[in-house]
Formats: structure tokens, sequence, C-alpha cells
């Protein structure tokens, strides 16, 4: 009588060597839009001719035009947000640039709450901590530990982050400087914080008078489906709530234009928006006016404006997700032996998926000697290191359509030899 755990062991060695043998060279590892995407925005290349060397009655070619960006180009982002141009700062590729310029200044001389504080000061003399959610972004983790933050982590739910864990980690210790997050279509998992959420967050009781929410509303725009989630204002939440200079909103046309030469830009208060400026103006002249003149110029010429190449963009990639939902579903789903969970998120960029097992590194591994490269196991824990070994996030924007439905199926095949393995040695 043959053992069934052994038979599903040997079927998955059997599938896992066929898929090898096909040679395959795949990547879901990139976080990055496919040259399709980038080919709706060509024609922002020639947008600006030799004569437009004036836009809003300033030269683009000269020094003087403010720190703040160009007037068109603080009113477009400001409505992308959901704000008055005079509470949005419009500066140079990327948002995460911008983020780093932030916590700088805040290291350097504290946020403007930061003068009712006992402490007082730059926060580099207090040995802050930051809040970060997980599973996370690890661009965030890496930003915040090179910058010399000691990092605290709670659980990202599905209606965004645990805010109870976040009020109890910042009520009674004034090192606690605030929390850094994806609030729409967060990465990895795609979760969008709620609007309940988002109220308890901005009227949040900490014990640091200059407890701040940095939210990286990169994905603020990126729908998927007709089926969308509803952003937050956290600006006026947090000026509603009391706390008026408490959030800063990032954000940037990376994943909306190029990738490459994007512009990032910020939302707060007028008073937050004069505390950057007189910073940024210490240490530049201003931003690059040329790039921002040729994205308002662009963007406002599209069919439909940013909503309408954000459309175009869904039709992209809403197909390669579905792919994602669609093989998880029949191979590692209650249909196909349950062997992992994941979120179907109705935007973003990733989709997260968790093992049922304790075996994400062993997916990774298996993966890769087939030709299919994932991101590491752990990416999304701060230091690499996933406690329940059970994260993976999928990345399935770059790839062609058809490159995404073979490597969906092979990281299946992963999953279940890496489970079936592990079954087999307990």
């Amino acid at each position: 009588m043959t053992n069934p755990s052994q038979d599903a062991l040997a079927q998955a060695q059997a599938a896992y060597a066929e898929l090898k043998a096909r040679g395959l060279k795949l990547n879901l590892q990139r976080g990055q839009p496919a040259d399709a995407d980038f080919d709706l925005s060509n024609p922002m290349l020639s947008a600006l001719g030799e004569g437009d060397t004036h836009f809003d009655g300033i030269d683009l070619r000269n020094y003087p035009g403010g720190i703040g960006g160009l007037p068109s180009a603080r009113a477009l982002f400001g409505h992308y947000l959901d704000l008055k141009p005079e509470n949005v700062l419009v500066w140079n590729n990327s948002s995460l640039e911008l983020q780093g310029l932030v916590l700088g200044f805040a290291l350097l001389h504290g946020v403007r709450g930061s003068q009712n504080s006992e402490q007082g000061g730059g926060w580099v003399h207090q040995k802050p901590k930051m809040i970060v959610t997980v599973p996370g972004y690890d661009r965030h983790f890496l930003l915040l530990q090179t910058m010399g933050f000691e990092l605290l982590t709670v659980d990202m739910q599905d209606d965004g982050p645990d805010v109870d864990a976040v009020e109890k980690l910042a009520a009674n210790d004034p090192s606690v400087k605030g929390i850094l997050f994806v609030p729409t279509y967060s990465n990895p998992g795609g979760e969008t914080i709620s609007e309940e959420k988002a109220r308890k967050l901005a009227g949040l009781k900490a014990a640091a008078p200059d407890f701040t929410i940095f939210a990286d509303d990169a994905y603020r725009a990126h729908h998927l489906f007709e089926e969308r989630d509803t952003p937050v204002n956290f600006v006026t939440l947090c000026r509603d709530a009391g706390h008026p200079d408490r959030a800063f909103v990032f954000a940037s046309t990376s994943k909306i234009t190029f990738a490459g030469a994007g512009l990032g830009f910020v939302g707060s208060s007028e008073d937050n928006i004069a505390w950057l400026g007189k910073y940024l103006n210490a240490q530049s002249i201003g931003p690059n006016k040329v790039e921002q003149a040729r994205h308002v110029k662009f963007l406002q010429s599209y069919e439909g404006g940013l909503e309408g190449l954000m459309r175009d963009h869904a039709a992209l990639i809403a197909p390669k997700f579905q792919a994602v939902y669609d093989a998880l579903s029949a191979e590692l789903g209650e249909g196909g032996g349950g062997y992992a969970t994941w979120r179907t998120p109705r935007g973003g960029y990733f989709i997260s998926l968790d093992t049922v097992d304790p075996v994400a590194d062993r997916v990774v591994q298996l993966a890769d000697e087939a030709g299919i490269s994932l991101t590491p196991a752990g990416a999304t824990y701060p230091g690499g290191k996933d406690p329940h070994n059970a994260n993976i996030r999928l990345a399935p924007t770059r790839p062609p359509l058809q490159e995404v439905q073979v490597a969906m199926r092979g990281v299946a095949t992963c999953v279940k030899l890496a489970a079936e393995e592990y079954r087999a040695g307990r």
C-alpha cells in the first residue's frame, strides 16, 4: 500500500524536474513598469519644443522659479492628492528621495512639533524609533535603518496597520517619532487603510508631541479594476483632529510616466511645506523646472488627463494580476491542495503570497534554480528575517502576460515541492 504523502512528494518532484528541464529565464522580482507602460508616456519626450523656454511666466532655463515647484505642477499634483497647491511641494525623482530629505531634516532639526518636546531639537539626539508595517516595503526599512532609526513593527491588516498596536507603542515612549507605511494598495499586500483607522491614527495620543505620519502614497491612483479602494486624506484628517502638522504624504510619477525620470512630491500643512522649503532652499536653488513643465504639459494633454493615463496602465497591468490570481487559485488554493494563501488587491504593483508551511526561502531557492527570479524570502521584513518564513512578494508588472502565466505555474510547482519536502521531513 502506497503512502499518500510519499506519492505527493514524488509527484511534486517529477513536476519540478519537468520545470527545470524547460530552461526558463523569467523574473517576477522587479516591481517595475513594462515597456508598454512606458510607451504610453513617450509623447512626453517631445512635449516641449525649442521655443518652450517659459512656463507659468517663469524662465525654465534659469535659476529663479521657487523652491516649491512650478505653480502648474503644484496645482496638478495637489489635485492628485486632494489638496490645495499651497499644501504641495513638487521636487525631483523620486518620492523616496523626498522621504529621505524630510527624515534627514527631522533628525537634524526636529519637525515643527518638536519645540513642544522636553527633549526638543533634532531627533538624532534622541535614539529615535519609527514604526513600520509588516509585511512591508524593504526600501523603507533600508532607508530608516541607514539613517539610524530603530524599527518597531506592527502587522498590516486587511484594513490597514494595526492601529491599536501603533497606539500602544507610541503612548508611553517619546522616542517613538512616527510611522512610515503605504496607505493605499500597500507593498506587498495591496491593503488600503480604512477611513476609521486613518481617523484614529490622525488623532492618536502619543508620548512624543512630534509624532508624525509619513504616508508613502505611491499607488494612490494605481487602480486595476472597476471596483477600487478609496484613498484617505491624512492632511485633512490630521488638521481636523487638532494635529495640523502631523502628516506628510509622499507620492511620485515614477510608475505613472517614466520610472527613471519622474517627479516626487509631498503634501502637508502649509506650515510644514514652508518648514521643508526653508531647508531645501539651503541646499538647492530649486527642482528641475523643465521636467516639471514637460510633465504638466503632457498630462494635461493626455486624453482623460492623469486619470485617463492610469486607466490605460490598468488595461495593461490588470490581466497580469488576473493571471496570477488564476494560477494561484487553480494550483495552490483549496482546490489545488491548500498550499498557500494570498490577497487579491484591487490596485498597486504587488501580490503577497504566504505559504502554509514555513518554506518561503526554499520556494525562492527552487524557483531560482528553475530559472524564475523571485524577491528574496524575508525581504518584506526588517533585516530580511520573516519570523514565519512564509511571505513571498510577487511582482507581475514587468514581464509580458504570457511570461507571467508561465512563471506562475512554475512558482506553484515550487511551492508544492517545498511544502511536500517539509511535510515529509517532519
